[in-house]
């Protein structure tokens, strides 16, 4: 009896420690579940931030829409051969021969728009011209600064220094604004006022005339009583417009 009792309570010990083991078992799996279906939200939302944050930058950098100031330069549409230097980049020849015809590779800038000579819009052309500094171009094919103060009754003329510009459809080679030495504006010491006064007043006796060296005129005046006052007239008019001048070709002071 005291065996079988023994062996009772052998077995209900074995049951217990089972049920406790089963019991253990299935707390540790529902652990485990309850972390994995936290934990895998958490790691998708992390994905997501760290994709988000790599490959969207949350600020994107606006892409400039300025116009550059050389535009307004720039005629619009225009053959591509006239446009100003500041419209293009051109390739320099630095050999071509002085005084002989090169070709320069030319692309217009940003933002200008210009035609070929079938009116299709081109971005590459190309330049002829003649290799030659810009000081060396002619006097027709740039701009200088007048000194109105400068002027000379004495040989050899004198100079002024005046600041010169290369017109914009004028290509050529170094800087194209430059320093040049002028030749001031030659006269003979003669007074506008003075010769239209006297044309005005005296004109028919041809003092005008006398006065600016023109002696033939003078003596025509002179004789025929101002042309029998046409032209005495007629010279108010031409002195008053600065038509007639001194007879050696200077200028009026």
């Amino acid at each position: 009896m005291a065996a079988l009792s023994g062996l009772r309570a052998l077995r209900r010990l074995c049951s217990v420690a089972l049920f406790a083991s089963q019991l253990y078992v299935l707390s540790g799996r529902a652990g485990s579940l309850m972390t994995t279906k936290h934990s895998q939200p958490q790691s998708t939302f992390a994905k997501s931030l760290t994709s988000t944050s790599t490959n969207t930058p949350y600020f994107k950098v606006a892409e400039s829409t300025e116009i550059p100031s050389y535009v307004t330069k720039c005629p619009s549409n225009g053959p591509c051969s006239r446009l100003p230097p500041d419209c293009m980049t051109c390739n320099t020849n630095h050999s071509c021969i002085y005084g002989k015809p090169a070709t320069f590779d030319c692309r217009v800038k940003p933002h200008v728009h210009c035609l070929d000579q079938n009116n299709h819009e081109q971005e590459n052309f190309t330049i002829n011209m003649t290799c030659q500094f810009c000081w060396q171009l002619a006097t027709t094919d740039y701009v200088c600064t007048n000194s109105t103060n400068c002027m000379t009754v004495s040989c050899p003329r004198q100079r002024y220094n005046a600041t010169c510009t290369v017109r914009d459809h004028i290509h050529c080679l170094g800087n194209r604004v430059f320093p040049k030495m002028l030749y001031c504006n030659w006269t003979g010491g003669y007074k506008w006022s003075t010769a239209l006064a006297l044309s005005i007043t005296l004109g028919g006796f041809g003092a005008d005339r006398f006065y600016l060296g023109q002696w033939r005129e003078g003596l025509g005046k002179l004789f025929s009583f101002g042309g029998l006052g046409i032209w005495t007239l007629i010279d108010v008019l031409l002195i008053g417009v600065g038509y007639v001048g001194p007879a050696d070709g200077s200028l009026y002071i």
